[in-house]
Formats: structure tokens, sequence, C-alpha cells
């Protein structure tokens, strides 16, 4: 209905604006209040003062019946929750049916790392004798030097870089800035990129800003990214899944394997809350567990 629809983007106005929230969240809560507001269509709610906790209920179900992740009810959940406090705060409605819905307990699960071993022969597969092995080696130098979100990764200009400095800059979710350090590795990676890549990958008459260029001449796609990993992986013949966020998870567990401060991680990976980060710290107790399982004779 009309209405519904008005009302929707009115919320996705004050996501952007007042809330601040990247174009990719914003697209996430639309994508669950769509589907939300289509089973509300067919249930022939009419108004949000129709609603009620067994409404949501049926929907719930509904989706579970639809063989639903956990993950993505519970995801589902937060977005009614968020949605249905703007409308009563914004006074669409004088109701929040999600005033006595609970959101179920969410199993931890934690990300996969590669081990240092299965990392040094990932940033080793590309064929740096030409210009597209010497980009990607550099490219994956960076993801693991910094532990950029892939969305970060592909938004990198020339003007972010401050290599004499050692430093990168980037804007991350909430269109927060950040600024993290380049190891020597990355940055001399960086500069060979520069020297005997780009300058061949870029068009003539055409300049693009963004540090890396595709075949194209042009900035990355995150599905380019994806793709250009995949290929590595299995260069380097490591039998796992592997993302751009693995790379991610890689680069702060290996932080904090090696004695850094928990903080100090929260702030590399542009996380607003430790909590978030604490998770890291599950994976080096694992780890250490899996250690001593493996060679303590009693164990």
């Amino acid at each position: 209905m009309q209405k519904r629809e008005d009302d929707l983007k009115d919320y996705s106005h004050y996501l952007k604006v007042e809330r601040g929230l990247s174009e990719n969240t914003i697209v996430s809560y639309e994508r669950d209040l769509k589907r939300y507001m289509l089973f509300l269509d067919n249930q022939a709610i009419g108004s949000w003062d129709e609603l009620d906790r067994y409404v949501i209920l049926t929907f719930l179900r509904e989706l579970t019946d639809e063989k639903k992740s956990a993950a993505s009810i519970t995801r589902m959940i937060s977005s009614l929750r968020k949605f249905h406090q703007f409308l009563k705060q914004e006074r669409y409605t004088d109701v929040d049916p999600m005033q006595h819905i609970e959101t179920p307990k969410k199993a931890q699960k934690l990300p996969k790392a590669l081990s240092q071993d299965e990392i040094v022969r990932l940033l080793e597969a590309p064929d740096t004798t030409d210009k597209f092995g010497i980009r990607d080696r550099a490219i994956l130098e960076v993801m693991y030097a910094t532990g950029l979100r892939v969305s970060e990764l592909i938004g990198l200009k020339m003007s972010d870089l401050h290599l004499s400095l050692g430093l990168i800059q980037t804007i991350g979710k909430g269109d927060k800035e950040r600024i993290i350090p380049l190891g020597d590795i990355a940055i001399q990676w960086i500069e060979i990129y520069l020297e005997r890549s780009r300058p061949k990958l870029s068009r003539p008459g055409q300049s693009d800003p963004h540090l890396f260029l595709n075949h194209h001449g042009k900035g990355f796609t995150r599905q380019g990214i994806w793709k250009n990993l995949a290929k590595h992986v299995k260069t380097a013949g490591i039998d796992k899944e592997v993302t751009p966020h693995t790379l991610r998870h890689s680069f702060a567990t290996h932080l904090l394997e090696n004695g850094a401060d928990l903080r100090i991680v929260q702030e590399l990976l542009g996380h607003s809350d430790v909590s978030t980060t604490q998770i890291y710290t599950h994976i080096s107790k694992q780890r250490l567990a899996d250690v001593y399982n493996d060679y303590f004779p009693r164990a």
C-alpha cells in the first residue's frame, strides 16, 4: 500500500541523514522491511494501528516455514524492532507490536581465520612478472596488513595514501574515518604497483582516482575482488572457503595471538563497540586449546 511505501521512504531518509548509516546497511534494512510489507499486504492489514504481537509471530513463523536461517530471522527481528520504534517515535502510530517480541539468542559463530603459513602462501600466489600479478600482490598485502572491509578496499583513492608516514586513511561504516598503519612489506608492494603496474592499467585520457584499477582502468567492484581472491586461493592450494572478510579475520586474530591490545585491534578494525572485537579473543583461546590438545601428552 502506498502509505506504507511512503513511510518506508521516510525511514530510509532518517537512517541516511540522521543516523548516518551506510548505503549497504540501509539497503539491507529496506530488503527486510519490503518482505515484511508484502506479508502485511497478503494479510490485508491496512494500517499500522491494526498490528499486534500475534501478527509479528505469524510473520516470523512464515519465515521459519520458508527455511530461513536463524541469523536471517534474528536480523529481521532487529530490523522490525528499529522500524516500529521509528514509527511510534514519529507518531505514525501509537502501536509498537515488537514490544513483547524477544530476540532469540544468537549462537556464537567464530569467524574462520587462515594460519600464518596459509597467509604466506596466499600472498605469494600472484605471478608478479606481469602488471596484474603485481597489482594483485599489492591488493592482498594491503588487505592483510590493514584488515580493511572489501567496501573500504575498493573505495581507496590515491589521495588516501600517506606512504611517507606509513599510513592509509579510509571511510568505514557510518562514514567514520580512520587512519591505519601499513606494514613495510605492504608499503613496498604498493610502491612497486604504483611504479610498474598502475601506469599500464590506467587508460590514456582517463584519470580514475581509485588506488587499485581493474583491466578496464577503473576501480574494482566487490565481485571483482572476490573473483580475484578465489583465483589466488586456488593457486595457493588452500582447500577452504576464503572470502575478503577471511583476511580481515586473519589480520585481527594474528594481532591478538601476537600480544596486541584488544582496544587497539578495535580501533584498527573500526568497530564502534569492543564487544564486536571480543569474538577474536575466542578464536585465540580456541587455537590455544587446539595446540594444547595436539602437543600435551596427557591432554
